[in-house]
């Protein structure tokens, strides 16, 4: 009896020794938490990354980023006040697709939080007053509608308005916006008209190029300035480099359109890392408004 109680009291203690030991579930990484960049391949912890504007430590790698954030690192905290928000796109030709314009456009929308591919405003930089817009190429590739166009040209005319400088980032994937046809392509005179009535008031004008900047932005506004800037391996230019080798049939260089070759052949006026972006272009504006 005794024996057998003990044998019991041996086998339920082992049965308890089996349930404690059984190993807990893995839990799962949150998502978002680290990045690979898409150069070196090296994972970066997200924060750390956001930390260093969005630039691997690494290979120096400048990420994509949005025009909120982008004002965010070139503008004076509590200084910026947008202009002409409300502004939003039509559908003028009922274009039809696999999506529909206004299908796109409201996509779009919510995906990156802003009403259109471009803000515009005025704010401080290290303390010099100036106005400011800023492309996002996450807003249908940052192309330029009705609306940009329009925008970008009321920003111009104020700062004509209250003598202030002009900033323009751009980065734009997608040019002019075929959903809107003809009325796309007037915007890239109706700009390149602003900037020339402000090219009269002897205030200087800075364009800022960043990856990418192509098509009819680059063809109009983006490449009007007085000083031409850009962000280093910066895809610039007009037609891809694949469209381009397609029609001449000829092998382009391995750095064909980015920033660095463009400074080579005189195109913009110098490459600038993107921790230093905010304290090159303060520095213009104080050469060139005689401000401090």
């Amino acid at each position: 009896m005794i024996m057998h109680a003990e044998q019991d009291i041996e086998r339920q203690s082992g049965e308890q020794e089996k349930s404690v030991n059984v190993p807990a579930k893995k839990k799962s990484v949150p998502e978002g938490l680290w990045t690979k960049c898409p150069q070196c391949t090296q994972v970066i912890f997200s924060k750390t990354l956001a930390e260093n504007l969005s630039v691997c430590p690494k290979c120096r790698h400048h990420f994509v980023i949005g025009a909120k954030e982008r004002i965010g690192q070139l503008i004076d905290a509590g200084t910026f006040n947008e202009k002409f928000a409300n502004l939003t796109s039509l559908d003028p030709l009922r274009f039809k697709g696999p999506k529909s314009y206004a299908e796109k456009v409201t996509q779009d929308q919510k995906k990156t939080d802003l009403k259109e591919a471009v803000i515009v405003g005025q704010g401080e930089i290290n303390g010099v007053k100036a106005a400011i817009a800023v492309t996002d190429s996450r807003f249908i590739m940052g192309s330029m509608g009705s609306v940009v166009g329009e925008k970008i040209t009321r920003l111009v005319e104020f700062a004509a308005q209250k003598k202030m400088p002009l900033i323009i980032v751009s980065g734009s994937g997608g040019g002019a916006r075929m959903y809107e046809g003809a009325l796309s392509l007037m915007q890239m005179a109706k700009t390149s008209g602003a900037l020339a009535r402000y090219n009269k008031t002897s205030l200087p004008f800075i364009s800022v190029l960043t990856n990418p900047t192509m098509g009819g932005v680059m063809a109009s506004f983006a490449s009007l300035g007085d000083f031409i800037l850009a962000e280093p391996k910066a895809l610039i230019g007009f037609a891809g480099p694949r469209v381009i080798e397609q029609t001449i049939r000829q092998k382009l260089p391995h750095n064909f359109q980015t920033s660095e070759f463009l400074l080579e052949h005189g195109l913009i006026d110098c490459v600038v890392e993107r921790n230093e972006l905010k304290n090159k272009i303060s520095k213009l504006l104080e050469y060139c408004t005689g401000t401090k």
